[in-house]
């Protein structure tokens, strides 16, 4: 099994993280050996566990669940997209060689996704070919900077120049919508988390612009590709009744899906069946958000127990596709 979307949080102190913004960057508070806390500034953001920072944990952590390989990314909250692009520059670069030190202690069964100064496109750029030279098998990216989203013609630039270098992207949702309406029960993360998902496959088709994007760009989409494939029969109905939908789309949404790929994290078998019935067993990798609590609790239990997918399917999202899109041996 190969589970391609993880996180981790590399040890930064808090002095580490003022050198990028004293108030607003992320560092991790480590309590004990199991438990630690990510903290923004002097605020608790979120408690955390030791293989989030601790690669010998999160292989005991991959043993248990029987995957063989995992590919980590960063935690979207140090992204740093609203801070100083010279700053945040320096800063994914030291957290990608973090990242890849802490997947070389188990090389054969840990890969890195990098991050970039997603602000500035062409240190962006610059760092994800630095990283690919470095090692990392990719690069994972929020799917939007502030109020451009993933159609604004820097961010297509960006994915223009990964296209053309053979540089995977992994978009993943962050700083999401609606603000003080999603007051509590983690609504952010159950509502506007696939939402913000939505937004960025579509504002990618409606636009136009998987037309001007090489096909050979790789590009996948986090968490099932959120409402996407349950709701993508209303973006074709709306394509085929109003002008205003197609006016910058020359084919249905549906035409779009052999673009990208999604990961496996839906939670749901009657969800899979719909994602893989949408998507093609050959565009949905094994996902597991692994270790956060609401990831997958028994990575790839979802895939590999369902009843409605057969051996050869299985055997794609579960391994085959990820060896394919992020060029695996």
């Amino acid at each position: 099994m190969i589970d391609m979307h993880a996180h981790l949080f590399p040890p930064i102190t808090r002095q580490e993280a003022q050198a990028l913004d004293a108030t607003q960057a992320p560092w991790l508070r480590i309590d004990s050996a199991e438990r630690g806390m990510i903290m923004r500034g002097a605020q608790e953001f979120r408690p955390v566990h030791s293989p989030l920072w601790d690669a010998d944990a999160r292989i005991a952590d991959l043993d248990h669940h029987g995957v063989d390989m995992q590919i980590v990314c960063a935690t979207p909250i140090m992204f740093g997209y609203a801070l100083d692009p010279a700053k945040v520059a320096d800063w994914a670069a030291r957290m990608n060689d973090l990242t890849l030190a802490h997947c070389m202690r188990h090389p054969t069964r840990l890969k890195a996704l990098a991050q970039v100064p997603l602000q500035d496109t062409d240190r962006a750029c610059r760092e994800a070919s630095r990283a690919q030279a470095s090692g990392h098998v990719g690069v994972q990216i929020g799917n939007h900077v502030g109020d451009r989203d993933l159609d604004d013609e820097q961010l297509v630039e960006f994915l223009h120049h990964c296209g053309s270098n053979g540089i995977p992207v992994l978009v993943h949702p962050w700083d999401m919508m609606g603000g003080a309406r999603m007051k509590k029960w983690m609504l952010p993360w159950l509502v506007s988390m696939p939402a913000e998902t939505s937004l960025g496959i579509l504002s990618l088709i409606l636009s136009g612009a998987f037309e001007r994007l090489p096909r050979a760009l790789k590009l996948c989409f986090a968490h099932g590709g959120g409402a996407f494939a349950f709701t993508l029969g209303r973006a074709d109905n709306a394509w085929r009744h109003r002008d205003i939908v197609r006016k910058d789309c020359p084919q249905p949404p549906s035409r779009y899906v052999d673009r990208f790929y999604v990961d496996s994290a839906v939670f749901d078998e009657r969800a899979l069946r719909l994602l893989v019935d949408v998507m093609g067993s050959e565009r949905v990798m094994l996902g597991s958000d692994h270790p956060f609590p609401l990831g997958e609790q028994q990575i790839g239990q979802l895939v590999s127990q369902s009843g409605c997918l057969s051996a050869q399917e299985k055997r794609r999202i579960l391994s085959d596709n990820a060896k394919t899109f992020f060029n695996l041996a």
